[in-house]
């Protein structure tokens, strides 16, 4: 298939809705064929809905309607046996991983100071949107070292380059994911492999994309239902909230060919917010 990515089979975590969704289907309309993953169920500790295997069907068939290659699978990245299991049969069946997209994260539990948070909140946490990044970047990287080509971008966040009060687990696990991204370009920058990372600023949550992230951290901030929209748009420089499609593109950027001299940068898709 034609496009930046045709011929290319990218893995998308994450990827039943938000910013996993719309990355999946800018990758779909550029020809890529995908496997998408998503933990598609809820995790104890986490206070919120995760995305379901609904939500990740709908996905897949969004992408589907471009033609290529598409296969849903329910897999947790803090689980390293189900995680191997899943990309040893998606390199028996393609051949081939070009691009690795590390989507998938959590938000919360968070909302406190740190005497307040327990062993496993912050465990969950880092096991999501930290080691399970590693995990997925570890399993991955060999096939792509036999080939000598490959891209892999990290989805960290503003929280990866700035501090914010009540989120100290998530500031972590993001700022790790950003020296993780860094260190880890350097190993594999001789070896043809780039890996690079976006963060996102205040993201919209798009009915269509069914996502649900800044609604979750209002509400860990207390904010009122009604007045968080004109909270997060009042602390953006450009005065409106970024689109996950915008965040999507520049992933989608970094996967190409287009960005075949980048690796080890981190890419702030945030309407100004982190120069201010």
């Amino acid at each position: 298939m034609s496009g930046r990515l045709g011929g290319t089979l990218a893995v998308i975590t994450g990827a039943a809705r938000g910013i996993g969704r719309a990355t999946a289907t800018e990758f779909a309309a550029e020809g890529a064929d995908l496997v998408l993953l998503d933990v598609a169920g809820d995790i104890d500790g986490v206070p919120y809905p995760l995305g379901t295997q609904s939500q990740l069907d709908t996905t897949a068939r969004l992408c589907g309607k471009f033609g290529g290659s598409v296969t849903a699978v329910s897999v947790d990245i803090r689980n390293s046996s189900r995680v191997k299991e899943v990309l040893a049969e998606t390199l028996d069946q393609h051949g081939r991983i070009d691009v690795l997209v590390n989507n998938a994260g959590l938000v919360s539990p968070s909302g406190k100071p740190v005497h307040e948070i327990d062993d496993d909140e912050w465990q969950v946490m880092l096991d999501v949107d930290l080691t399970g990044q590693f995990r997925m970047m570890r399993e991955v990287l060999p096939s792509m070292l036999r080939r000598g080509a490959g891209s892999v971008v990290n989805i960290a966040s503003t929280a990866g380059l700035v501090g914010y009060r009540h989120f100290a687990g998530y500031v972590s696990a993001k700022h790790g994911l950003i020296g993780l991204t860094r260190a880890a370009s350097l190993d594999y920058a001789p070896k043809g492999i780039r890996i690079n990372a976006v963060c996102p600023g205040s993201v919209y949550d798009d009915p269509e994309l069914e996502s649900v992230m800044m609604a979750e951290i209002a509400r860990c901030l207390d904010l009122p239902a009604g007045d968080s929209e004109r909270a997060f748009v009042a602390s953006q420089p450009t005065n409106r909230l970024v689109r996950a499609h915008d965040v999507a593109r520049a992933v989608l950027w970094l996967a190409s060919d287009e960005s075949r001299d980048v690796t080890g940068s981190v890419v702030a898709v945030d309407g100004g917010f982190t120069v201010r």
